[in-house]
């Protein structure tokens, strides 16, 4: 009688990291009501039951995988913001630390996108559940960010918040469509997030010159 092989035991933590490298990559793929909690276990390669077990539901890992990460980031920027010299950090520095990082958690967590963008299909209890008005308020700090560092250059608008969120727009925008606009072989991402630098101190400081 032929013997069965020992069932291989995954590292401590594994199944989790595996879940939420599957969420993220499906939910960049597709819209967040799309996405089954079956198609993100069977692409993590463990059972439906673990994901409910570590996560609880679907909202849960969306949260964990996509929202937490954002959020956390722009609370972190908001700390390093608070921390900069305006007088002494040159304008292009303050506009690279500001587009750099915030294109790069937007390329890297593309779903949060993909699912603002099909916001408006879902209920209130799904928005709710999945951290869509999080998502909101995070945006919110970024322009306010953007917008308080235009009064400190004394940079003339007069509504500061739309330049602001214009900036934020267009971050957004590039790391959406990034392969729309570019397709497999899109730019180097230095090259972006400068062009992005440019088009945001240009744009908006010589607007009156």
């Amino acid at each position: 009688m032929p013997q069965r092989s020992p069932a291989v035991r995954r590292p401590r933590g594994e199944p989790r990291r595996l879940l939420l490298d599957a969420a993220r990559t499906l939910f960049a793929r597709q819209d967040y009501r799309s996405t089954t909690t079956r198609e993100i276990a069977e692409a993590a390669g463990v059972t439906e039951h673990l994901l409910f077990r570590h996560f609880g539901s679907k909202a849960g890992l969306f949260r964990e995988a996509l929202v937490l990460p954002f959020t956390e980031f722009v609370d972190e920027f908001g700390r390093t913001w608070q921390s900069v010299v305006p007088e002494e950090t040159a304008e292009e520095d303050l506009a690279g630390q500001f587009v750099g990082r915030l294109y790069d958690i937007l390329v890297e967590h593309r779903g949060l996108l993909v699912t603002l963008v099909a916001a408006d299909a879902l209920s209130a209890e799904e928005t709710a559940d999945a951290g869509i008005a999080e998502i909101a308020r995070a945006l919110t700090t970024l322009g306010e960010i953007s917008a308080q560092g235009m009064r400190l250059r004394g940079i003339p608008a007069e509504s500061p918040d739309l330049p602001a969120h214009s900036t934020v727009a267009m971050i957004v925008g590039m790391a959406a469509l990034q392969s729309t606009f570019f397709g497999p072989e899109p730019p180097p991402r230095d090259a972006i997030v400068d062009e992005l630098v440019q088009a945001s101190l240009h744009g908006f400081l010589h607007r009156n010159e």
